[in-house]
Order: C-alpha cells, then structure tokens, then sequence
C-alpha cells in the first residue's frame, strides 16, 4: 500500500507509429518527445533513452543520498554518464552499462563513494530496475 504522505504522479508512456515516419511518445503527464532512428540524425533513439533514465535516475538519487547523509548543503553538481555495450548475438540487448558519476562538492573520496553507492544500489528505480527480473504483462488490443 502507497504511503499517504507520499507525493505521486502518474506515470507512463505510449508510443504511436505509423506505416512511415518515426515513433511519437507521450508521457502520462503530457509530455512528448520525438525518436530519432537513424544513425547520424540528432536526438533519442530508443536505446539512448534507456541511458537518459539511468544516467537522470542517478544524479537524483545522488542527490537525495547526499541529503539522507546530511550534507546536501555541500553539494554542488552530480554528473553521471551513461553508455553501454550491445550483445553480438540475439537476442537485441544492452549487456553491459559503463557508468561515470562525479560528484562535486566539499566531500571526501569516502563520501563521495557512500553517496554514488546509496544513488545506485538503493535509490535509483531504474538501476534496481535493470539488475533485477522485472515481470512483463503484455495484452495485445
């Protein structure tokens, strides 16, 4: 059961295609963004977004590690990048996500660690998310 005191909002997404052109998405909340698939066409393909939310997930919980610590007041910037390496083989997938995060502030390596660790093993959704075995519920319409 939710948490009473805890603040919701609704999320999701759905994606549109047509026989040409380029997926349209639309979030629950309203927003949209459009999805490149060519290789040298600027924007998000479908793989990139799944770095974006990684890479998004853990400069957030970064910072509310760094508040759980005590020391968000020390906290300047957290960067975090995201890329990965794409199986050979099939199935299609990411088998490997190389992370970089950099946390700038007035803390020691010792903190710095504490609070990239917190942001990715207990914190982010996504990162918990991908390490786990999610369950997929699929109903065709």
């Amino acid at each position: 059961m939710a948490d009473p005191k805890m603040k919701t909002r609704p999320m999701g997404a759905r994606a549109v295609l047509g026989r040409t052109g380029f997926p349209d998405i639309t979030s629950d909340t309203g927003g949209t963004l459009k999805i490149a698939t060519g290789v040298s066409e600027a924007g998000f393909n479908p793989v990139d977004l799944l770095y974006a939310s990684l890479s998004s997930c853990l400069v957030l919980s970064a910072r509310i590690a760094a508040s759980k610590f005590g020391v968000l007041k020390e906290l300047n910037e957290v960067r975090a990048s995201v890329a990965g390496e794409k199986a050979a083989d099939e199935p299609s997938r990411i088998i490997r996500f190389n992370i970089s995060i950099e946390i700038d502030g007035d803390f020691d390596d010792e903190m710095k660690a504490k609070i990239a660790e917190a942001a990715e093993n207990d914190i982010c959704t996504v990162s918990n998310t991908i390490r786990g075995n999610p369950e997929f519920v699929t109903k065709l319409l």
